[in-house]
């Protein structure tokens, strides 16, 4: 397993997405890459305790640990 791993954390906004990749130390979690990101910061509607993620498209849970070059996402609500 490598020390460092590759992450790019991704926020789909209406009009564009935002991309941020990272290295993490071997062992991080999805909840640690999206605190790391800045993401939560920019966008003050995220609200990780209502907002689902995952990696690669596939619903995952914050506690979930990373692999190297995974892909996590930040998903919005949908809107009926």
């Amino acid at each position: 397993m490598p020390e460092t791993l590759r992450i790019d954390v991704i926020y789909a906004l209406p009009s564009r997405q935002q991309l941020v990749s990272l290295k993490l130390p071997a062992g991080s979690t999805v909840r640690q890459a999206i605190e790391a990101s800045g993401l939560l910061q920019k966008h003050p509607e995220i609200d990780l305790t209502s907002n689902k993620v995952g990696v690669f498209a596939k619903l995952t849970k914050l506690d979930a640990p990373l692999r190297d070059q995974d892909r996590v996402e930040i998903y919005r609500p949908l809107i009926a």
